[in-house]
């Protein structure tokens, strides 16, 4: 069967992830010690044991999730699993897949995560800007909500994540302005989201340009497998692209729903997100309800996952 392997973003994140799958599978702690060895802390202690909002830190949580997708990829591969057709990743889960396809060196992207979450928050104070998720209202609308919020602050929409699910960010005034209002025309639930950081909108446009310096003094290879940014939903091959697409993510919106059809359309009919949590096979199911779907976190989800390719 053909498939594609998903990488999930911030929000997956949760004290003892990947506990069970390390009790059966040595190279989940030895993916961490590597992790730990090139950010110079224990990050399998700061996974394993928190303190809980320690974790929830940008600064943190990326390098976390980075490794935890990378641990999971290496039990996948080591148990047989095949090579995907292509892969992809939420936000921060698509340097989880470049570090897959060999595209990136995972101690440079730890080091390069873990930067991107210390530019991100610099950018915008805590406090300052805000995310809220908007449910039940078809993308124009949430557009056109945000276009009547503005009021000349920045509120944008940013995780274009599954029909009638999207995320706004920008300056908090503002973000709470078209929560209202997003309800005042009907969406079924609007939620301000519980982050320091307004990703992906023009406000991150300074840890862009600051991150693009770090991008341009590392080494990228072309990715041995297809990977699909969440820019535009399009493959990249060369080294000053994959640049271009990584910091241009920073400042413009995950075009998720668009990415999820683009592997469908390239012949994916399973969808497999590797790493802790579901949020993006919940979100998969709405965009694609003909895909299978499975979450590898724990020795079962792998079974699961391993009989679903191989057609068992």
């Amino acid at each position: 069967m053909q498939f594609a392997l998903l990488f999930p973003g911030q929000g997956s994140q949760s004290v003892g992830m990947l506990s069970a799958m390390a009790e059966s599978f040595p190279v989940i702690r030895e993916t961490f010690a590597e992790a730990s060895s090139a950010l110079s802390y224990d990050l399998w202690q700061l996974v394993s044991e928190g303190p809980e909002d320690k974790l929830n830190q940008t600064q943190y949580t990326q390098p976390a999730l980075l490794a935890a997708g990378v641990a999971v990829w290496r039990v996948w591969r080591g148990e047989g699993g095949a090579e995907p057709m292509a892969m992809a990743g939420h936000s921060l889960g698509e340097y989880t897949a470049l570090v897959c396809a060999n595209a990136l060196n995972f101690a440079d992207a730890l080091r390069l995560v873990e930067q991107r979450g210390l530019l991100m928050q610099a950018a915008v104070p805590t406090g300052v800007g805000a995310m809220a998720a908007i449910v039940g209202l078809d993308d124009g609308a949430v557009q056109q909500v945000c276009a009547e919020c503005g009021q000349g602050e920045v509120v944008e929409a940013v995780n274009f994540n599954a029909p009638g699910q999207v995320v706004v960010a920008g300056h908090k005034a503002a973000v709470e302005r078209a929560a209202m209002l997003a309800k005042a025309k009907g969406a079924k639930l609007t939620k301000v989201l519980p982050v320091s950081v307004p990703s992906h909108c023009s406000l991150m446009k300074p840890a862009a340009d600051a991150l693009m310096a770090q991008l341009d003094a590392l080494t990228i290879q072309t990715p041995i497998i297809p990977v699909l940014h969440n820019l535009d939903a399009a493959t990249r091959s060369s080294a000053d692209d994959i640049r271009q697409a990584l910091a241009a993510q920073l400042h413009h919106p995950v075009l998720w729903v668009r990415t999820i059809q683009g592997l469908r359309e390239r012949g994916a009919r399973a969808l497999l997100e590797c790493g802790p949590g579901k949020v993006l096979a919940g979100l998969n199911k709405r965009i694609d309800r003909e895909a299978a779907s499975e979450c590898i976190q724990d020795p079962a989800s792998l079974e699961s996952a391993l009989g679903l390719v191989r057609g068992a």
